[in-house]
């Protein structure tokens, strides 16, 4: 009665079944694992973003410049305070960015600092409508969030891969650092103010990062459900065929059988 469910066919089948199952149920754990991961970003935000600013060079060794080094995880979100001016002509517009429902682009400049190096500060955003203008001129004192490098994720746009960029898709600092001629401090700063002060309205500060949980353990949830709907239905199509070969048996030995 059984011995249909080795068929090739029916082998076929069951392998198909697996294999979504097992699909469907790592893809609800890679959900449960994306929501571990941002549960940690937003206990992370959360722990350094107000803390009190500190000098950047008590945090940051002015020797340090490798953007990749393992030790700056511990720095992102920190605020700092640091002396320097801003260089003239440095200015990169950052596509592709959004505040409040607004397309514009972030604006990012060259400043520099006393130790020979220079900080890659996001001044802030400004709006498609509108110009930011120029970065304070003379010696400036900025306070700011300590940012890791950006690097291109998937499908994103890349930048080219030469010249000097005045728009670019993101802060990457291995990339930007061949434009200026001192080295990049490893990571960059979002601006929270400066003294002087920045332009008015424009730029304005980078907003506070989304710290909600997303739809991840929503989506766990279903991709369990899909599976557990596999298994159902692979249990009524056994059934089901056992059924029908059983009433076909029935037939064939008692003509007189309904074959309804």
């Amino acid at each position: 009665m059984y011995r249909f469910l080795l068929t090739p066919k029916w082998i076929g089948f069951h392998l198909l079944v697996v294999a979504g199952i097992v699909t469907m149920i790592n893809l609800g754990f890679w959900q449960l694992r994306r929501l571990d991961q941002r549960r940690d970003f937003n206990a992370t935000v959360e722990a350094r973003y107000d803390t009190t600013p500190v000098p950047l060079d008590t945090i940051l060794e002015p020797t340090s410049s490798d953007p990749d080094e393992p030790a700056l995880d511990d720095l992102e979100w920190r605020p700092v305070t640091v002396t320097g001016s801003y260089l003239a002509g440095t200015s990169i517009q950052i596509a592709n960015r959004s505040q409040n429902g607004r397309a514009g682009e972030n604006t990012v400049e060259g400043f520099a600092l006393d130790d020979g190096r220079t900080l890659l500060v996001n001044r802030g955003f400004t709006p498609l409508t509108d110009v930011a203008p120029g970065a304070p001129a003379g010696t400036v004192t900025v306070t700011g969030r300590l940012r890791h490098t950006q690097q291109r994720r998937g499908a994103q746009l890349a930048d080219p891969s030469e010249g000097t960029l005045t728009v670019a898709q993101r802060v990457d600092l291995e990339r930007l650092a061949a434009q200026f001629d001192d080295p990049l401090v490893p990571m960059y700063l979002d601006l929270i103010e400066s003294d002087p002060a920045d332009g008015d309205p424009y730029p304005e500060a980078v907003v506070r990062p989304d710290l909600g949980e997303g739809n991840h353990q929503s989506y766990a949830v279903q991709w369990f459900l899909f599976a557990g709907a596999e298994a159902v239905g692979w249990v009524l199509a056994v059934r089901y065929s056992i059924g029908t070969r059983r009433a076909a048996r029935a037939r064939a030995l008692d003509p007189a059988v309904s074959t309804e």
